[in-house]
Parts: structure tokens; C-alpha cells; sequence
């Protein structure tokens, strides 16, 4: 009987070690025929904007159109700020229907200011998403290249690796290689496409 029970043991003893041993043969198999294997490159594509040359011009322009925008609206800003004073003084001594047309002339305005206001902004920042769009353009031809160089078949965004070493990172050359082909991008002030949110 203690024979029996040996045996038995052994036997799944046996079964066990060829399971491993089977487990361990198929991970070390090598991808079939037609199925390269994987050889990933990091980019960082918002560093390659800003940092570039002609990322920093875009960035240069949009600073000087929000400050020019800022200031064109500051002088209607303060005026109506001043009337808007003015009216709350007068308010208690007008009489109903010419206090009526005061206040509905004054939020006519008020509203019209805000409207320009978002206009700007959103031309602003649709020539931002237009000049980013033509950057990440002549980005695209570049990282492709590279990616031939370095051997890679992936290519991912860098915020989406948790740990990488620095080999596999190609934003330096990217940016570099930018920078001998795109110096500048002009931003133009451009209605923002319908559904499009703010660039990041």
C-alpha cells in the first residue's frame, strides 16, 4: 500500500515537472514567423514643442496677441466700469422707464464686451491649435526617420511609460532635428474648429 501511495506521488510529481517544464518552453518560444518583436522609442511631444525653436516662437507670438488683445479691450474694460458707477448714482433719483432703458443699455453693452472678449480668445487659440498642428506635422517625418535609424517599430508618448532608460527616449534628437528644419510657425488668428477644445 505505502508502495502504491509512493508511486502515485511520483507519478504527480512527474506530471507537475512536465507542466513547468512545458509552461517554461512555450514562454521562451520565439513570436511566430511575420510578427516582429517589439522595439519601442519614447517621444515626448509636448517637450518638443516647447522646447524647440519654433515652438518657442509660437508661444512668443500667442503671449504678445493675448497682451495686445488685453489691451484693446482694457479701454472699453474701464469705460464701462466708469458708467456702470455713474448709473448706480443716478438709479434711485430716474424714473422707471428711463432707468429701464440706463440699465438694458448698459447690459447691451456689458454683454457685447464679454462677447468680443470670447471672440479674441477663441481666435487666439485656434491660431494655437492651427500653428501646433503645423509643427507636430513636420515633427511626424522626423520621428519616422528616427525611428528607422534607432531600429524601433513603436513609438509612444513618453507620459505613458512608467520607467524607460534614457536610450529609448528620442525627444533631444527630435527636438534638435526640428529645430535644422522648422525655425518658425506664424500664428495666425483662426476661428477655432467646430467641437475642438482649448490646446493643451
Amino acid at each position: 500500500m505505502k508502495l502504491a501511495s509512493c508511486i502515485a506521488r511520483l507519478g504527480g510529481t512527474a506530471l507537475l515537472v512536465f507542466g513547468l517544464t512545458a509552461t517554461v518552453a512555450a514562454a521562451q518560444t520565439p513570436p511566430p514567423q511575420g510578427a516582429p518583436m517589439p522595439r519601442i522609442l519614447l517621444v515626448d511631444r509636448a517637450e518638443v514643442l516647447s522646447r524647440s525653436t519654433a515652438g518657442i516662437s509660437i508661444m512668443t507670438q500667442v503671449r504678445a496677441m493675448i497682451t495686445n488683445a488685453q489691451n484693446g479691450l482694457k479701454a472699453r474694460d474701464i469705460a464701462l466700469q466708469k458708467e456702470g458707477q455713474a448709473l448706480q448714482q443716478q438709479i434711485a433719483i430716474l424714473a422707471p422707464a428711463v432707468k429701464n432703458a440706463k440699465v438694458k443699455a448698459f447690459e447691451t453693452k456689458r454683454a457685447a464686451l464679454q462677447l468680443d472678449l470670447q471672440k479674441q480668445q477663441s481666435l487666439i487659440q485656434g491660431g494655437l491649435l492651427a500653428a501646433r498642428t503645423q509643427a507636430l506635422t513636420a515633427l511626424k517625418p522626423i520621428l519616422q526617420k528616427i525611428m528607422i535609424e534607432r531600429g524601433g517599430n513603436i513609438l509612444l508618448d513618453r507620459n505613458a511609460a512608467l520607467e524607460w532608460l534614457p536610450a529609448f527616449d528620442v525627444t533631444p534628437i527630435a527636438i534638435q532635428r526640428l529645430n535644422q528644419v522648422l525655425t518658425t510657425v506664424k500664428v495666425v488668428p483662426t476661428p477655432m474648429p467646430e467641437g475642438a477644445g482649448a490646446p493643451q
